[in-house]
């Protein structure tokens, strides 16, 4: 699943991050002794005398399922759906009970019927029900005896879910504006009890036959094609699905609608086929060719092909996160998937085929071999986010993916560095802990530090035991071992060349790879032992390096942000540091498994980068005057290191600040290089490095030195700004960086930027609309023309139109950013009410407004009032929610700011006052008030010296 969708923005605030969530919050019970199993028991509420026979969130193993057999029937008149499940089981341990999953189901009948001998008997049984738990206990008169099957039969109803998760309703609206009703699913992580009884848990794997009972002008989607369509009662048309591949519940999907579709076979002759509502078909074509591209690539690279028949992508008009890997139904939000090359940017096209390749990656990691419990979702979500990128660098080259990656780190970093981050695998038990896992952590940490391990070992030797661990564990669950054990068996087979590396990758990409010394050569690597120390502790190191003559000395310790953040004692990794020099560009290697260590070069140098294009995840401090050394060399020659290694630069020299190791000075001093880079990465670092600056100043209304920090930045990258057309022209790159770099500049009001987007404007309202702006200016355009009412109110009379569902997103951040209170209030209300506005869009338009100096009150009030609402659209736990606690208040400062935050979260219940999401806001702004103690003088006498 694409838990959040990060476009590359500059500005965090530009970021239309799309999240994730569909989980359910479960609370302890009390506890009463249980005879049967030696477990003690919950009363079940509403079950008279009868004991629940089981007290744990997890399911018992006594039971196991093998088939399932499923009919529904949703009605998309009254909003209701009725079910019928077969369960066929197999008893692994003696008991008189099948504890399973279920949520707001209503179970009007259920029996177990004996598939033992001549003549099965079917006997009805007594249903318990643990709300608290989501689980239900079907209590067997007579025992069920171990090795035999058995069959469960289950009858039942229940409503759609009015939230994102479950089996749930979703709406659009026609060209002719009628509103349409369509039902779909979104089970990940624990979902799939919400429309039907099942054992809700990854490792119970099973069969699925599936048929749909639905109206004749309607069709019906599921994870396999259909076999055949029956005419039944009332006009009704019933589809059968054929049987699935062996597959987790989270995996199961379905849907009634009636979508439209366009269809192309794969290389090796699976079906293809984007579905979405009638009126945006001639939308799918990008996506449909990306799709066939990224599937045939994938069967290529993995050795393994794809299983199913067919590969369904479908645009869902309500969908909370980016998009779900269902297997073979993958369900993407519309934004994901549509593409209008009229209209779509290059940031469009660039998310899209991202997304795309996440949930096809998925298609093998996760769904052909998945995680045994959700504690190790990395594997699942580190793999495709990884995988993204692989892919993309090969299927559409156009796109320079390899641009991008390494900002993915420095968010996970940025997360990493608290206290209250977690180890990429972490212990989980209830829904809202599992949600808590589709975080920066599982997704762009687990990326990175693969990729790290796939730089470490080579990407010939990386792939093959990917490739050995997908076919052992093939239809099964796995744990972090398995994939080091794949991994460590496989013997280097020698040096790389860079031409080699490419054939499949981007990691040394515009780098040379020593021809003598690629790690431990002819050796088995340890890298269980290595990758432990990576998954199994949190955050990262700091590696310091002193160069005294030819020796470098080397020093790990654990980077922790915060005042209480003294240096952790029991953390080591083994960290495969490579470093290039002033006197060579090849990339030389060496691993650090201890505190210290110390390497000697053949010669004395003027400078040595570590952490060669950033493919390491940690970050490197350099002593005595190795950072003036580096300074210099950007001030006189920036292009003699990469464009990632200078990106990298700018990030380290600024988190070095954070933890005193460095002066704000000094990292502003190496900020000066930025007037002549003019590559994407360092500019876009350079400004995530640079506006959270005075954005933390705006919360304070210090307008002076606001202002002047502001007028510096602006003017760093002035010369930049003005080379760029208002136009579509260039390479992907070069078009994004256009975009990022108007909207900057016409947000922070530098005025030819202002009047040129103040002039398309004009002409574009007198030509109602119909004037075709260039599609990478639209939302520095919209941005200035939204700061009147009057041209506020026409963009969104716009907004509303249909024919502009493609700018949307772009509407809605120009609308956000409004200095008119009442504007800022009103879309905020419309979002949480989901008619003109989709509520799926209401947590980016929450965090817009929260970095708007005119609406950050407004959104954290908006928050307070509302939570209880947020939380039941949207899911304790889920990323959603978490995006907008943390973003609504990440730019406080003050103390009078953190008093409140607390004061808010601590009045609320348990559950929720304990999020890891409340735990790092409150890290966040302590940190930030002592960041401001600390630097707001030193920032004030720089700039005085400017």
């Amino acid at each position: 699943m694409i838990a959040s969708a990060t476009l590359p923005f500059a500005d965090k605030s530009f970021l239309m991050m799309m999240m994730i969530g569909v989980l359910n919050v479960a609370v302890s019970a009390t506890n009463c002794p249980n005879s049967q199993n030696g477990e003690t028991a919950d009363i079940a509420p509403g079950s008279g005398k009868k004991p629940f026979p089981w007290n744990k969130m997890r399911l018992p193993k006594h039971v196991i399922p093998v088939h399932y057999d499923l009919l529904l029937h949703p009605n998309l008149t009254t909003l209701t759906f009725t079910g019928f499940a077969r369960l066929e089981i197999t008893v692994k341990q003696p008991t008189s009970s099948v504890i399973l999953h279920s949520k707001h189901l209503q179970i009007t009948r259920a029996t177990i019927q004996s598939r033992e001998g001549n003549s099965p008997t079917e006997r009805e049984v007594v249903v318990l029900e643990h709300p608290l738990f989501e689980q239900i206990a079907l209590l067997a008169a007579e025992p069920l005896y171990v090795g035999q099957n058995y069959t469960v039969n289950i009858e039942y109803s229940a409503n759609l879910s009015e939230s994102f998760h479950g089996f749930y309703k979703s709406t659009y609206r026609t060209l002719e504006g009628e509103v349409r009703v369509l039902a779909s699913t979104q089970f990940e992580p624990t979902a799939a009890r919400m429309a039907f009884p099942c054992f809700d848990e990854p490792s119970f794997k099973a069969r699925f036959s599936i048929k749909i009972k639905r109206e004749a002008k309607h069709l019906a989607l599921s994870n396999m094609p259909i076999v055949k369509s029956v005419n039944v009662a009332d006009g009704l048309v019933e589809d059968h699905f054929d049987v699935s591949v062996k597959m987790s519940t989270y995996l199961v999907a379905f849907i009634v609608s009636d979508f439209k579709s366009i269809s192309k076979m794969s290389t090796s002759g699976i079906k293809i086929s984007v579905y979405t509502v009638p009126d945006k078909i001639n939308q799918a074509d990008y996506a449909l060719d990306a799709a066939v591209k990224l599937l045939d690539f994938y069967e290529n690279y993995f050795s393994i092909p794809y299983p199913l028949p067919k590969q369904d992508l479908a645009a869902i008009p309500d969908f909370q996160s980016g998009a779900m890997e269902n297997w073979g139904l993958t369900t993407y939000r519309e934004s994901a998937l549509l593409y209008d090359p009229e209209k779509s940017s290059a940031s469009d096209k660039l998310w899209i085929t991202m997304i795309i390749a996440h949930e096809l990656a998925h298609q093998w990691f996760g769904n052909l071999v998945t995680m045994e419990w959700w504690n190790d979702l990395w594997l699942n979500e580190g793999f495709a986010k990884f995988m993204e990128y692989v892919s993309v660098s090969i299927t559409h080259p156009d796109l320079k993916v390899e641009d991008y990656f390494l900002g993915k780190c420095f968010d996970a970093m940025e997360i990493d560095a608290l206290n209250s981050s977690h180890p990429v695998s972490t212990p989980v038990e209830d829904p809202a802990q599992i949600q808590e896992m589709f975080d920066d952590v599982s997704y762009e940490k687990g990326a990175c530090i693969l990729n790290m391990l796939r730089d470490y070992l080579n990407a010939d030797v990386f792939k093959a035991g990917l490739v050995h661990y997908l076919r052992k564990f093939s239809y099964q669950n796995t744990k972090n071992e398995d994939l080091w054990n794949s991994l460590t068996h496989i013997c280097p087979v020698g040096d790389t060349q860079e031409s080699e590396l490419q054939g499949d990758g981007f990691c040394t990409r515009n780098q040379q790879t020593s021809s003598s010394a690629h790690w431990t050569r002819k050796e088995i690597l340890d890298v269980r032992t290595m990758m432990n120390t990576w998954t199994l502790q949190k955050g990262f190191p700091l590696v310091t390096v002193t160069v005294k003559g030819k020796n470098v000395h080397l020093q790990q310790e654990h980077y922790m942000k915060g005042s209480d953040s003294s240096p952790s004692t029991g953390y080591l990794w083994h960290v495969p540091l490579t470093y290039i020099t002033s006197k060579s560009d090849i990339v030389e290697r060496f691993l650090l498994t201890t505190k210290t260590d110390v390497l000697i070069l053949p010669e004395e140098v003027e400078w040595i980068k570590f952490n060669v294009g950033m493919n390491g995840y940690y970050i490197v401090h350099y002593e005595d005057d190795g950072w003036d050394a580096l300074i210099t060399l950007l001030k006189e020659n920036h292009t003699a290191i990469s464009s990632n290694d200078r990106a990298s630069l700018i990030n380290n020299v600024f988190q070095l600040v954070s933890i005193g190791k460095l002066s704000i000075s000094k990292a502003l001093d190496l900020s000066l290089y930025l007037k002549r880079e003019s590559q994407i990465m360092p500019v876009f670092q350079g400004m995530n490095e640079l506006i959270p600056m005075y954005k933390l100043m705006e919360k304070r209304d210090m307008d002076d030195v606001e202002n002047q920090l502001k007028g510096y930045i602006v003017n760093l990258f002035k010369d930049l700004i003005d080379k760029q057309t208002w136009s579509d022209e260039g390479s992907v790159s070069e078009r994004m960086l256009r975009s990022s770099l108007l909207v900057f500049a016409c947000v922070r009001k530098y005025q030819p930027c202002v009047d040129k987007a103040e002039e398309y404007f004009t002409k574009w309202k007198e030509s109602n609309g119909t004037l075709r702006l260039p599609n990478d200016v639209k939302t520095a355009v919209y941005a200035v023309g939204a700061q009147t009412i009057e041209g506020w109110d026409f963009l969104f009379s716009k907004y509303r139109l249909p024919w502009f569902n493609t700018e949307r997103n772009q509407i809605e951040f120009a609308l956000s950013i409004s200095r008119n209170k009442e504007k800022l209030q009103w879309i905020m209300d419309q979002s949480l009410l989901g008619d003109v506005v989709k509520t799926q869009d209401l947590p980016h338009i929450i965090v817009y407004v929260a970095k708007n100096p005119s609406g950050y009150r407004l959104a954290w009030r908006f928050l307070k009032e509302n939570w209880n609402k947020l939380v039941q659209k949207f899911e304790l736990g889920s990323r959603s929610l978490a995006h907008m606690v943390i973003s609504v208040t990440n730019q406080y400062s003050t103390r009078e700011q953190l008093a409140e935050v607390k004061e808010f979260f601590s009045s609320l219940d348990e559950k929720a006052s304990q999020l890891r999401c409340v735990q790092q806001a409150v890290e966040t702004i302590e940190e930030n008030i002592r960041w401001m103690d600390i630097n707001l003088e030193k920032i004030k006498k720089w700039l005085q010296n400017m």
